[in-house]
């Protein structure tokens, strides 16, 4: 008798409990799954259970609140640190912020989907990021510091660091010593390059590239 094959564990954080159902009735649905799906409502309750089950994946849903955005991008950075070979995939909020992490986070995440997707091509992004090949962390990160040395200058970086720390065009042109028209001729210039045209979406991408400056380089953002 042919000996079955044994279904890998993957975990998902959705705080949203009709969310996590639906993605647990897409993984009921896929027809012989080789993942079994474990349903945690928040980072906490994960971290306990990885400390008694083997994960392959954690399958991270991101909130619509920045608050709650911000904390989930600092724990997969952990998670990249403490289980570098657990495969790492997001589901953001809209294709606006799933673009916006796909292009600015150097954490080479095994996938980013949207949860604005139609189920078809969520369930595909789900299992294509299950079943790909991981990609290299050294050469992801290095691909992405070239890529943003050439989209962003230095100083338009730091006018994203300084807002997401909740400064104001007039202070930032302050610690920058420069003219506030210029700074914000500055922050237009980032809002064309990300492909935002918005406040909000301008802080979504700051958020993204604070996280990778602290958990990339190591150096103190700004207080």
């Amino acid at each position: 008798m042919e000996k079955r094959a044994t279904k890998r564990n993957v975990a998902l954080v959705e705080k949203c409990v009709m969310s996590s159902i639906g993605i647990q009735c897409l993984f009921n649905a896929m027809p012989d799954c080789r993942f079994r799906l474990h349903i945690f409502s928040s980072e906490n309750a994960l971290q306990k259970a990885l400390s008694k089950t083997s994960f392959s994946a954690v399958i991270f849903s991101l909130s619509a609140i920045r608050k709650d955005r911000r904390q989930g991008l600092a724990y997969l950075t952990a998670l990249e640190e403490n289980f570098p070979r657990l495969r790492r995939v997001v589901i953001a909020d809209d294709d606006a912020e799933a673009h916006l992490i796909a292009s600015l986070s150097p954490s080479p995440f095994d996938g980013v989907v949207s949860k604005s997707s139609p189920l078809t091509l969520l369930l595909e992004g789900l299992f294509s990021a299950l079943n790909g090949n991981r990609r290299g962390r050294e050469n992801a990160s290095n691909l992405w510091y070239h890529n943003q040395s050439r989209t962003l200058s230095p100083t338009e970086r730091e006018i994203l660091r300084f807002m997401t720390h909740g400064y104001s065009m007039p202070e930032i042109a302050v610690q920058l010593e420069r003219n506030v028209k210029t700074i914000r001729a500055h922050k237009f210039n980032v809002m064309s390059k990300l492909g935002v045209n918005s406040d909000a979406g301008l802080l979504n991408a700051a958020d993204i590239l604070l996280l990778a400056r602290e958990s990339g380089s190591g150096q103190q953002s700004a207080a």
